[in-house]
């Protein structure tokens, strides 16, 4: 695999680190995007009736039952070398923040720690009227299951169509983007907002932008090195390149 001298100076020398991953990450490990999942009987429907405030409330069973099917799916699959290699890249890096897209947790599962999931997290439920968190919830299948606080019906707690992203989690990401010496952009689309701006945050506060992606990206054109091919096997051969076995 040829990396530059030049980026692998780079990364040793570098003492805070951001990274922001996007749906190709995932798919390494064998799970389908939100569209590509909706097959079968999900085809017949929009994304947005699947995945919306007003979809909850005009038939709240198909939303639950749409991520209830998602979760399994999930089950299915395991974090890859490329979600690892992020793990071993925090323990390196003095300071490391890994921003993601995804709402699978796979990231969580390898062992992240310095983590913002921008768009929530599947494995999560809340509460739809009084925000109660929790991870354990009553699934008989035949409704969805109530609030134990309030006996308001629980809802993922991920990003729908329409919602803003949690703020907390947003201002952190952009701190992270605006005060670090190198920016990661692996596996997104740079399309979707406000992710996709992260990465010119950074470049505009004087971040080295490294764009891993498949395909070409509005991002590429400004990234400082591109290394084109699948996450899962650029990340370890990168982190092996700088900092060698742990």
């Amino acid at each position: 695999m040829n990396i530059s001298a030049e980026l692998l100076t780079l990364l040793r020398g570098t003492s805070k680190l951001a990274a922001l991953t996007g749906a190709g990450v995932s798919q390494e490990s064998g799970l389908r995007t939100f569209r590509d999942a909706q097959t079968g009987l999900w085809a017949q429907y929009r994304p947005e009736d699947l995945a919306s405030p007003e979809a909850f409330r005009r038939d709240p069973k198909l939303v639950w039952d749409w991520y209830a099917w998602r979760r399994e799916a999930v089950k299915a699959v395991r974090p890859n070398p490329g979600h690892y290699a992020l793990v071993e890249m925090e323990r390196k890096v003095p300071s490391f923040t890994l921003i993601t897209q995804n709402v699978d947790g796979l990231h969580r599962m390898a062992g992240s720690q310095r983590l913002l999931e921008l768009h929530g997290n599947i494995q999560r439920v809340r509460c739809a009227e009084c925000y109660t968190f929790t991870e354990i919830w009553g699934d008989d299948s035949e409704s969805v299951p109530a609030c134990s606080q309030c006996g308001g019906l629980l809802r993922p707690d991920v990003v729908w169509f329409g919602e803003s992203l949690p703020r907390d989690q947003l201002e952190a990401a952009v701190e992270a983007a605006r005060s670090c010496e190198v920016f990661l952009s692996i596996g997104t689309s740079g399309v979707v907002q406000p992710a996709a701006s992260l990465a010119f945050a950074a470049h505009n506060r004087g971040a080295r932008v490294v764009e891993i992606n498949a395909e070409p990206t509005p991002l590429t054109s400004k990234a400082n090195y591109v290394l084109h091919g699948k996450s899962g096997e650029i990340l370890p051969h990168l982190v092996e390149a700088v900092w060698g076995h742990s």
